[in-house]
């Protein structure tokens, strides 16, 4: 009696019908494992806000940025006698969360703070007015300038189309008069995305883009920072709350 197997036609059917539905799942488990790292993200930056108005709150200033040498601690102007007592730090606009000072974990071997992409690429960033004769990062700078005086100036635009160095120009503007500015540069961290938005974050003034994630193929190119930044309304009312403020 004969036993029938299946042909070689019949089993290469059946090896593309499993590919396509192998395929099919992997797609949207791909998307779940993004959207993940997506949100455990925002929740850091969230966290690394609060760990700097927890910051401020005990020590009357805001931390100075990490600088890329600086090993998570914040990093003053030592050139130009950068301290507490000034708040001269070094890197005010394209520094490092310093995770080291604010007690934050986990960080990396250096001391830094890492988002849920876990490149060293992928270094939480941080950077904070010098607005006030650097007012906020100074001790005691904040209480002895009054809140009516002090005028953070920190921008976030949508786009960095008609921006400039200083404000959001034509683009409209998210906040104008942001404290401080704590971003993930994202997924495609380690390769930089080309686009004028991710590159109007990393070129060292005091404006900042956050929009919806866009593709190559946008106006400005990919894009797909994470951006959160601290208002004067939060942190003057937490101060306040602590007893901290006027």
């Amino acid at each position: 009696m004969k036993q029938k197997g299946f042909s070689l036609i019949e089993l290469a059917i059946v090896l593309a019908v499993l590919a396509l539905l192998l395929g099919g799942l992997l797609v949207p488990l791909t998307m779940q494992i993004e959207q993940q790292r997506i949100r455990e993200t925002q929740k850091m930056l969230e966290d690394a806000k609060e760990a700097i108005i927890g910051f401020a709150i005990a020590n009357g200033r805001l931390p100075c940025p990490a600088s890329i040498s600086s090993n998570g601690q914040e990093s003053f102007d030592t050139a130009a006698g950068g301290s507490a007592a000034n708040g001269k730090c070094s890197n005010f606009f394209n520094g490092f969360l310093p995770a080291v000072t604010l007690g934050i974990s986990p960080v990396d071997a250096n001391g830094y703070a890492v988002d849920a992409w876990g490149l060293t690429q992928n270094r939480i960033r941080y950077a904070v007015t010098t607005a006030n004769n650097n007012a906020f990062t100074t001790t005691g700078g904040m209480a002895a300038t009054t809140m009516s005086v002090l005028l953070p100036d920190l921008r976030v635009c949508v786009t960095a189309t008609g921006t400039t160095a200083a404000n959001c120009g034509t683009a409209t503007s998210l906040a104008n008069n942001a404290i401080a500015v704590v971003y993930s540069l994202g997924k495609n961290a380690a390769t930089g995305g080309a686009g004028l938005d991710e590159a109007a974050n990393l070129n060292g003034d005091a404006v900042f883009i956050s929009h919806t994630p866009a593709a190559s193929t946008a106006a400005n190119g990919e894009f797909d920072d994470l951006v959160t930044w601290l208002s004067p309304s939060i942190l003057f009312n937490r101060m306040v709350a602590a007893e901290k403020l006027p």
